[in-house]
């Protein structure tokens, strides 16, 4: 679940089965508060219009769309004795573009497109800032997923570092507290080269935090972390001392984190 905020308006976006809905409630909510969002709901959907598109969006998506019940109220809508409330739109014609949903988070949910369109119901300036955030949403998403990757992408890096460390600095009789000390002491060396400081003096300087420096670190310090981590993997394995691995570390991410931050990188990279 998420929220989006639309002309001071508190809009859930839920994901179901990889897709994005949208709370109609709480758009209606916008118009006429929410006393009366179902209302405002169900006389949207009664419309022909508004059929003609739920039932065209059904049969492009849903497979299992009971087009003989969609005829039915099609033809039904208009008349001034026809009402069709959202339940009762997915219940007879089995659609996917509108979810009901009770308790917690209750309320009518429609896949975006269609939340787009009810948008118009609402107000045709309502409609335009809620794409608007919508967009600013799925793009803050897509940042965080590739942070994610890149910080997985760095667990992994560590262990070929870390392996590179048990077969070259770790001799053969030690316990295991000594070896976690020097495993630490190794991993400091990339942090003080990428961060300029050590695991525990971030610790000391950011007490409410949790997680340690890496978890905080932006997507191009990760890029450039992840590769120290190969390079000091080389360097441990070449017999190079720890003061100038550290010196030379430090130089190339100095180095690294100027291009990346330039925003020339990809244009070097197609040179």
């Amino acid at each position: 679940m998420a929220k989006i905020i639309v002309q001071n308006t508190d809009i859930t976006v839920l994901r179901v089965e990889g897709q994005d809905y949208i709370s109609l409630t709480d758009m209606a909510s916008a118009k006429d508060g929410d006393g009366r969002a179902a209302d405002v709901i169900k006389n949207w959907i009664r419309t022909r219009y508004t059929i003609e598109f739920l039932g065209t969006w059904e049969i492009i998506h849903n497979q299992n769309f009971k087009v003989v019940e969609f005829d039915h109220f099609r033809m039904s809508a208009g008349l001034p004795s026809f009402v069709l409330s959202a339940s009762e739109w997915v219940e007879k014609t089995n659609a996917i573009g509108i979810i009901v949903k009770k308790g917690r988070y209750g309320g009518t949910y429609a896949h975006k497109d269609i939340a787009f369109e009810f948008g118009s119901a609402i107000s045709v300036p309502f409609k335009l800032y809620l794409i608007e955030e919508f967009q600013r949403l799925k793009e803050e998403e897509q940042k965080l997923i590739g942070w994610s990757a890149k910080r997985e992408l760095s667990k992994i890096n560590y262990r070929i570092h870390a392996d590179a460390i048990k077969h070259n600095l770790i001799p053969a009789e030690i316990t295991k507290v000594q070896a976690s000390i020097i495993y630490a002491n190794e991993a400091d060396v990339l942090n003080v080269a990428m961060f300029g400081m050590t695991a525990k003096q971030w610790r000391d300087a950011n007490p409410d935090l949790k997680g340690n420096i890496r978890d905080y670190a932006s997507i191009n310090e990760l890029i450039c972390l992840s590769n120290m981590e190969n390079l000091s993997a080389v360097f441990i394995e070449q017999g190079m001392p720890q003061q100038e691995r550290l010196i030379k570390l430090n130089l190339i991410a100095i180095h690294q984190m100027s291009v990346l931050e330039s925003g020339d990188s990809d244009r070097q990279l197609l040179e």
